[in-house]
């Protein structure tokens, strides 16, 4: 006999990252060394949970697609990889509309951090919109978690674009004085970037006359794709 329950799942945690929506996110995690300090909720900040952890150089974060909840989910999914047209079963994909919302990544572990009298965690190659809650983190286990032999032919027919990116030389004024605070900042616009975060059908274009805009920490990036590459248009505050 088939039985259906229902759960309760608990945040245990939220991430702090520089994406402030979902546009330009990385498709997968550590396509960008985008950093994420993880902050413990009441019940779960004890310390002794994190005993141990510093022995694994990565780590599983399962979390809640929360932005996308309401939306529901459908058995297909438009998938971006295949140009957004064909549709995928959604149990083949990697969507953020599932049937029960969870997303899983893989990041780098940088350790413990102190702030405040609470011990916080710090991740690297993190692809979550900031404030995502996690519901567990697993330590990845080398020898069970990675599969040599593993294919992915959607990769192979349509691999990750890569594309040449600049920051106009106006803007060197303003990059130098925003990397005071994040010093990563130049780093992570570019591999974020390169990727071309454009909608899939507007990849195979080398020329466009339009200014995209993607929020990185409190930064309004604008960009643009000229001859093949990308462009830095913009840097603003946005307070």
């Amino acid at each position: 006999m088939t039985t259906h329950s229902s759960f309760t799942v608990t945040t245990i945690a939220t991430i702090a990252t520089p994406f402030k929506q979902k546009f330009a996110i990385p498709r997968q995690p550590n396509l960008a060394k985008a950093q994420g300090l993880i902050t413990f909720e009441e019940g779960f900040s004890d310390v002794h949970m994190l005993k141990g952890i510093e022995n694994y150089s990565h780590l599983w974060l399962l979390f809640i697609f929360h932005q996308n909840l309401e939306r529901g989910w459908k058995n297909t999914v438009k998938a971006p990889r295949l140009g957004g047209n064909a549709s995928m079963g959604v149990l083949a994909s990697r969507s953020t509309h599932r049937p029960n919302g969870i997303g899983m990544s893989v990041v780098t572990n940088k350790g413990t951090v102190t702030r405040d009298g609470k011990t916080q965690l710090l991740v690297e190659g993190v692809d979550l919109v900031d404030g995502t809650p996690l519901i567990d983190i697993k330590p990845y286990i080398a020898y069970a978690d990675s599969i040599p032999a593993a294919c992915d032919r959607l990769d192979e027919l349509n691999p990750i674009p890569y594309r040449k990116v600049s920051f106009l030389a106006r803007l060197k004024p303003a990059l130098a004085e925003i990397e005071k605070k994040h010093n990563d900042f130049s780093a992570l616009v570019t591999s974020v970037l390169s990727q071309d975060p454009r909608p899939a059908y507007k990849q195979q274009l080398d020329n466009e006359d339009k200014t995209y805009r993607v929020t990185l920490y409190n930064i309004d990036v604008g960009f643009e794709v000229k001859d093949g590459a990308i462009w830095v248009t913009e840097l603003v505050h946005l307070g």
